[in-house]
């Protein structure tokens, strides 16, 4: 064994034994995913309708929602998701940005993911370049974890766009069925079954916890959790303290509402303004790639000599890091936080 890991480590093991040995262990994942990381949807829905049997009993209600919420996101089997746990770093920050993102918080899953991914990544590298294993190691795993992160961050930023549109109409159906004589927790499950995803989900989420003995302030906090939006903290807000004040709850939402299409106007008008500058800044930072790119299909040899002499390495690097350093300030100057 520690024989065929030398030869692994120094690059005597042909491609295609390599490749099978990955396979291999991608294949054991595999199972593993589906065997262990099956979500137990029976188990959890024994539990939920327990706490649910519960909290209509009005016995325990306080310790049925922490129940349900300690059954959120996990594989099923307590000691996986132990280990999951310290095998993930930051897992809470982790499972929030999977919360924003509109997916299940399932670290394990996402950790057999990446693993996988870094797996395929190390195989595809080691096959198609001629580097040193080692390369092709490290490269795999900047793929594996940083490709799942990135998916999140797109993910994360188009369901918050999403909501931000559809929001100020939910809003102003809740200030309807507040001016018809509804409750507050009725309007905003009338304003969630009307909205589409992920605002009437959310909200949906919002009226269910509170029918299952959660207070309404508290499940908006937790809402604002799984969104991570400061519009939807005003409203939050305004909600809590007519909770606690009282006054006309109507009028509050119809200028908050307002006040959200504004904030919209005024994002758009700074994007048009500042769409100059960022053009500027796309066309400055592409123009040496393209430069580059002209320059080896006219002359290659002249071209390659920035790769093959250490100089032209180390000017390379240092044309990279300030032009990676012009755009970072060009994005902070055309950035505002309304």
């Amino acid at each position: 064994m520690n024989e065929f890991l030398t030869q692994i480590l120094n690059g005597q093991v042909s491609d295609i034994a390599l490749l099978t040995l990955l396979s291999g262990v991608m294949f054991v994942l595999l199972i593993i995913l589906f065997f262990i990381l099956k979500p137990s949807s029976d188990i959890s829905r024994t539990r939920l309708e327990r706490v649910i049997h519960k909290a209509a009993d009005g016995r325990s209600t306080a310790a049925a929602n922490i129940s349900i919420r300690r059954n959120m996101g996990g594989s099923g089997n307590p000691t996986l998701d132990k280990i999951v746990q310290n095998l993930t770093p930051r897992p809470e920050l982790l499972r929030a940005k999977m919360q924003k993102a509109g997916l299940e918080p399932n670290l394990g899953r996402l950790l057999l993911i990446s693993i996988m991914l870094t797996i395929s990544a190390i195989a595809v590298i080691n096959v198609f370049s001629s580097r040193p294993l080692i390369f092709s190691i490290l490269m795999g795993f900047a793929i594996g974890f940083g490709f799942p992160h990135f998916v999140l961050y797109v993910m994360k930023n188009r369901r918050q766009n999403k909501f931000l549109e559809l929001f100020p109409d939910a809003i102003d159906l809740m200030v309807r069925g507040l001016r018809a004589g509804l409750p507050i927790t009725e309007a905003i499950k009338n304003a969630g079954d009307e909205i589409s995803a992920p605002v009437g989900s959310e909200l949906a989420a919002v009226t269910d916890g509170v029918k299952l003995g959660g207070k309404l302030p508290q499940e908006l906090e937790r809402a604002q959790y799984r969104i991570g939006l400061q519009e939807f903290q005003f409203f939050t807000v305004a909600l809590s303290i007519q909770t606690e004040t009282g006054g006309n709850l109507a009028e509050t939402l119809a200028n908050l509402s307002d006040i959200l299409r504004k904030r919209k106007q005024m994002k758009l008008k700074i994007k048009a303004l500042s769409s100059e500058a960022r053009a500027s800044a796309y066309i400055i930072g592409s123009l040496p790639f393209i430069m580059f790119v002209i320059i080896y299909l006219m002359t290659p040899s002249y071209a390659i000599e920035l790769f093959t002499d250490p100089r032209g390495q180390a000017a390379v690097a240092f044309g990279l890091f300030m032009i990676a350093l012009g755009s970072g300030i060009m994005y902070k100057m055309v950035k505002f936080e309304i």
